[in-house]
């Protein structure tokens, strides 16, 4: 056959060389480039993952370069997720395509479950049972965190249903290791004395979505540190602070030493840092946390005296914490070392007041009153921690009736972490509970949880039994009406509170705002959403705000969106178009919510039953 062409193959053998000999050129000369070179090219930043695994696949030597726990892959995986990046040390063997791989899995999981989330967007307005499928999540809580702030960092104001549920699992998971962290924390002895550590769990338990760690804020403490070696230079060259290496706790005995250190730290606090009391704005939850105390240079007294102590102790001056009423202070031992001290033996030093030295009668006067020989005496770390969570709790109380209250939620659950048989405080939180209406559609998770709380505070105190039995009431009326609530709720447009309602189900539409199409499987007649997603989705800056129709929505992208008629959804244009063009489209629409859906035509979509019982005119209307 090859004959009957007239080219042999002898001819043809030496042609398909000539072709191949440029590529094999090329390749050659590449791998003859020195390792360095080649891998300055290979992380250059312009090849993703999938061409390096492409250029090792090809020869011997670039395999050997593209190796798992080589610069490569590492490169690779800093590039795509930086952030990681202060999780791995330096010394530490990582197989980095290892790790990009198990990365890439939790992304894809995560943007999983917060599709889940979006699904069920309607139906529950705080999914606490989804929450069962994140703690059960394989792989590091790290990645799926990351994956979950690059969600949230999605340029504009785009994917906000993503995002709104993106930051609502991020703020449980990270509230949860937070929390368990802490309750380790308590459980060192009592001569465990690592004030700032506490300090910074509150700190991060109540802010979890920024990036606050022990880390840094010691690197700031640190800083303030060698300015204040500094400045003691200048008093005392030769003074036995000068010489300590950080971590050490050694301690200055001399009363004339450990007061040049103090004069030092009011100069540099006080004076150049220009660190103050929050006399004008004292009443603020910023004032308590130590991220903010740093940035702000401002606190209360519990705040400002736990940074004092920590910047003393640093710099071997032992000062130990008072839990004085109305103002927190530090006090300082004038005694010597072993006698039988009293309260007019030590200094008071208020560091909200510029590190003012108070004596007992100045104390007394700072606050008004006589006060007992014990309310002077040096308090542990718990009970320190228990008067920050304290302060958090009685400002949670003045948030206004139109919030969240998360606060509130937040000191309670930090309080009885440290002190869970409270009982005060478990009426607080079941009642909050109830006030706010944490009821899920369908789960009774938060039901049973507020009685376990009450079956908890009856064993505690049978004094109790009054307000434990009307809470208990309330709460089984609760758990009645919802099984009574079972059936569809009928909408009928001819209803007057319906009138406003423009748009119908099955509509096609298209937001002029963001630019997806859509399709109406739902409406309220006004947004039946809580305050905090309003507050979230900035309704109020529309038009209408939430007093006009609010319509369910199923996204192209597969997502469930909640839309205003007025700027957000008012704009839509409705349109009845042709959906042959994106039958595929569709029919992922209604896998991902079948309930809303049944057949559709070659134009229009069509309501299932239990969608046509809902809104019984507009699926008349689609049969016409």
């Amino acid at each position: 056959m090859a004959a009957a062409g007239g080219e042999s193959a002898m001819d043809v053998v030496p042609a398909l060389a000539e072709e191949a000999a440029p590529e094999a050129a090329g390749l050659s000369c590449l791998v003859s480039l020195p390792g360095e070179v080649l891998e300055y090219i290979l992380c250059s930043g312009s090849l993703t993952a999938a061409d390096i695994g492409r250029v090792s696949s090809t020869c011997r030597r670039l395999r050997e370069l593209c190796q798992s726990s080589g610069k490569v892959w590492k490169e690779q995986f800093r590039v795509r997720w930086p952030s990681l990046m202060k999780h791995y040390s330096p010394t530490d063997y990582v197989n980095w395509l290892e790790e990009y791989k198990v990365r890439q899995k939790a992304g894809l999981e995560a943007r999983k479950i917060v599709a889940s989330f979006s699904k069920r967007f309607f139906s529950e307005h705080v999914p606490c049972n989804g929450f069962s499928d994140i703690e059960n999540l394989e792989g590091p809580e790290i990645f799926f965190e990351d994956e979950l702030v690059c969600i949230l960092n999605m340029e504009g104001r785009k994917a906000l249903t993503w995002k709104y549920y993106a930051k609502k699992i991020l703020y449980y998971l990270r509230q949860q290791k937070i929390l368990n962290n802490l309750k380790a924390f308590l459980q060192q002895p009592d001569d465990y004395e690592s004030y700032l550590e506490g300090a910074v769990y509150i700190d991060q338990y109540c802010n979890p979505l920024s990036d606050i760690s022990l880390r840094d804020i010691q690197a700031q403490i640190d800083s303030i540190v060698e300015l204040v070696c500094k400045t003691l230079r200048g008093i005392n060259s030769r003074h036995p602070s000068l010489a300590f290496k950080a971590g050490e706790s050694s301690m200055i005995m001399e009363i004339e030493l450990q007061s040049q250190v103090l004069d030092a730290m009011n100069y540099v606090l006080y004076d150049q840092l220009k660190f103050k009391g929050n006399r004008m704005d004292y009443y603020n939850a910023l004032n308590l946390y130590m991220h903010q105390v740093l940035i702000r240079r401002t606190g209360i007294p519990i705040s400002m005296s736990l940074l004092y102590l920590t910047v003393a102790r640093q710099l071997g001056v032992p000062l130990e914490p008072v839990n004085f009423p109305s103002h927190f202070l530090l006090r300082w031992c004038q005694g010597a070392e072993g006698a039988t001290l009293d309260i007019f033996d030590y200094i008071y030093i208020d560091a909200f007041g510029k590190g003012k030295q108070l004596t007992v009668k100045e104390c007394e006067y700072l606050i008004g009153q006589h006060v007992t020989a014990a309310l002077y005496g040096v308090v542990n770390v718990k009970k320190v921690l228990q008067r920050m969570v304290g302060n958090l709790l009685s400002l949670g109380k003045r948030e206004g009736i139109d919030q969240s209250y998360q606060l509130l939620r937040d000191s309670l659950d930090l309080y009885l972490a440290m002190y869970p048989d409270q009982v005060q405080l478990l009426l607080l939180q079941a009642r909050l509970y109830f006030h706010l209406g944490i009821w899920p559609e369908k789960s009774f998770c938060l039901v049973l949880k507020v009685l376990d709380i009450l079956q908890h505070i009856q064993t505690l105190d049978p004094g109790q039994h009054g307000a434990v039995g009307y809470l208990v009431q309330h709460t089984l009326e609760h758990i009645e009406r919802k099984k009574e609530e079972v059936g569809v709720e009928v909408k009928l447009r001819s209803h007057e509170k319906h009138r406003d309602v423009c748009y119908s189900i099955g509509l096609i539409m298209k937001h002029k705002r963001y630019g997806y199409n859509c399709v109406i499987y739902g409406w309220d007649p006004t947004c039946m959403m809580g305050h905090e997603w309003i507050r979230n989705m900035n309704v109020h800056s529309l038009p209408h705000g939430h007093h006009q129709p609010f319509y369910n929505v199923l996204v192209e992208d597969g997502s469930c969106r909640y839309a205003a008629q007025g700027t957000a959804i008012g704009s839509l244009q409705a349109r009845r178009v042709s959906l042959c063009p994106v039958r595929t489209a569709c029919l992922d629409w209604r896998a991902l919510n079948g309930h809303c859906w049944g057949s559709h035509p070659s134009t229009l979509w069509a309501p299932e039953p239990g969608s046509q019982l809902c809104s019984p005119r507009d699926a008349l209307k689609w049969r016409l």
